[in-house]
């Protein structure tokens, strides 16, 4: 190897890559083996019964991370997905070769390992190895701090590592693995179907945000990605899908933040002959029942506040109206000029722009000083019918929708409305959405909408936030395995 140091000792690199050379010289390709593991660690672990030693065979499979040398013995643990199972390697019970050549294994290698189950002396489950298989060599080193990584980039730009040496990042992110298939057995037991639909699309439409553009050559069409789930699924229940959700990705080019990441996660559910009422039942029970069966409590603590999060007793449930109102302290706020509207946002210490509308003024004032301050959970219902295009207008008051957002720890998790289902007053909203820029109308929505669409409740759950929210995240990157970053130099 020409391009070897010449002291390898000091690049554990090189040095691996020598032992990895000396292993093929020897017939013994580490990357062209296998291993048949018969338990996970956890599982393995509890078949070890108290006084009964060596009476359980197991074969286990991991990454060496520890490693503790007794001269003629050594003390290791593996990790698997599941945690770590510590083994006892006994020159004396491998033979000589098979103990000598363990003896040059690296953290990081990977191995199987077949013996018995014990409890050593200060009451550890350990495998008593019988025989062993190095099944991958690490070619570079582990962190050199086990403790974890110190640079907070790395634990992005190489989550694998993070993965290996942070076991708090690494049941984090199998908790999301948890809630979402949690999810899925929720509604698939409610006969919930789940579909899957474009991720190209030719008009960026059931949002409002600047998307993706990319072009397909053989069509010779431009393409966007999409930024919501919403428009197709709609077209399911226009199809005859009465009840249908989808955890999908969407992408909105725009800014990065604590709570936001150009790619995310989405639920979206939608159940024909229902209203946004009864979405508000099904987000309680979903997440009554996230809590219980994969976190296993009730409640939890809100990481920013210290405030704790009840979610078994009854749910607060307000209007926008009211909540407006009380934070201005003015009855009259809604029948305000626009003028007396941004003296009584910069008032408040918020910037407001001349060029906002009036109903964006007032929103100001709801996601700067009133969304942050409501921690347990809270339904904010009927907003001002210009937030959403795509909701009822509400019968008795015609200035605002069926909907409500579900405001927990600060932050929204799930928006729902009554679905919107009568085409003309559908075109009349989006029309008045779009402005002149009328191409960004979804009119094949709108002919979909003509041949009928029950009534329904819909409802969207930001997956990234509600991890957040339910693991105590500080960010949303800590709960996505690989956000978007800059290349790295």
């Amino acid at each position: 190897m020409s391009d070897l140091p010449t002291d390898i000792s000091h690049d554990q690199h090189a040095v691996r890559r020598q032992k990895l050379d000396e292993m093929r010289a020897a017939g013994f390709d580490p990357f062209r083996a296998s291993f048949s593991p018969t338990h996970f660690s956890a599982e393995a672990l509890k078949l070890h019964v108290d006084g009964q030693d060596n009476a359980v065979t197991v074969s286990v499979a991991g990454r060496l991370v520890v490693i503790r040398d007794m001269g003629k013995s050594q003390f290791v643990k593996i990790l698997d997905q599941q945690g770590s199972i510590q083994l006892y390697v006994k020159k004396d019970v491998v033979g000589d070769e098979a103990y000598a050549a363990f003896k040059k294994l690296d953290l990081g290698d990977f191995l199987g390992a077949t013996g018995t189950l014990f409890k050593t002396k200060t009451g550890e489950v350990t495998v008593r190895v019988e025989r062993y298989t190095l099944v991958a060599k690490a070619l570079r080193p582990l962190p050199e701090k086990w403790h974890g990584l110190s640079d907070p980039e790395q634990v992005y730009r190489q989550r694998y590592l993070d993965l290996i040496v942070n076991a708090e990042s690494r049941q984090r992110l199998m908790t999301r693995s948890r809630i979402v298939s949690h999810i899925r057995r929720f509604l698939e037991d409610r006969q919930f179907l789940e579909v899957e639909t474009p991720v190209l699309q030719n008009v960026a439409g059931g949002a409002a945000a600047r998307p993706f553009q990319t072009h397909h050559n053989t069509l010779g069409v431009d393409f966007v990605l999409r930024i919501s789930l919403e428009l197709y699924l709609k077209r399911m229940l226009v199809g005859g899908y009465d009840r249908v959700f989808e955890i999908g990705r969407n992408f909105r080019n725009e800014g990065v933040s604590r709570r936001h990441n150009p790619e995310f996660t989405m639920l979206e559910v939608y159940q024909a002959y229902s209203d946004y009422r009864g979405m508000m039942t099904l987000v309680q029970d979903l997440l009554r029942s996230l809590c219980q069966n994969v976190l296993g409590v009730s409640e939890i603590k809100h990481a920013a506040s210290g405030e704790v999060i009840q979610f078994g007793g009854a749910w607060r449930e307000v209007k926008y109206r009211d909540l407006i109102i009380e934070k201005t302290g003015d009855a009259q706020w809604f029948s305000r000029t626009k003028e007396e509207k941004i003296a009584g946002v910069q008032k408040l210490g918020l910037f407001a722009d001349v060029k906002w509308e009036d109903f964006e003024l007032t929103n100001e004032i709801f996601g700067k000083l009133i969304e942050p301050t409501l921690i347990q959970p809270t339904f904010v219902t009927h907003l001002p019918k210009e937030l959403c295009p795509l909701a009822k207008i509400t019968q008795d008051d015609p200035v605002t929708i069926d909907v409500f957002e579900l405001i927990i720890g600060g932050m929204e998790i799930a928006p729902a409305y009554s679905e919107q289902n009568d085409p003309d007053v559908q075109r009349a909203m989006f029309e008045a959405q779009a402005g002149e820029e009328q191409q960004k109308i979804d009119h094949d929505f709108l002919l979909a909408l003509e041949h009928g669409m029950p009534p329904a409740g819909g409802m969207g759950i930001g997956i990234d936030r509600l991890c957040i929210l339910l693991t105590g995240a500080e960010s949303i990157r800590d709960v996505i395995l690989f956000p978007q970053l800059r290349p790295g130099s």
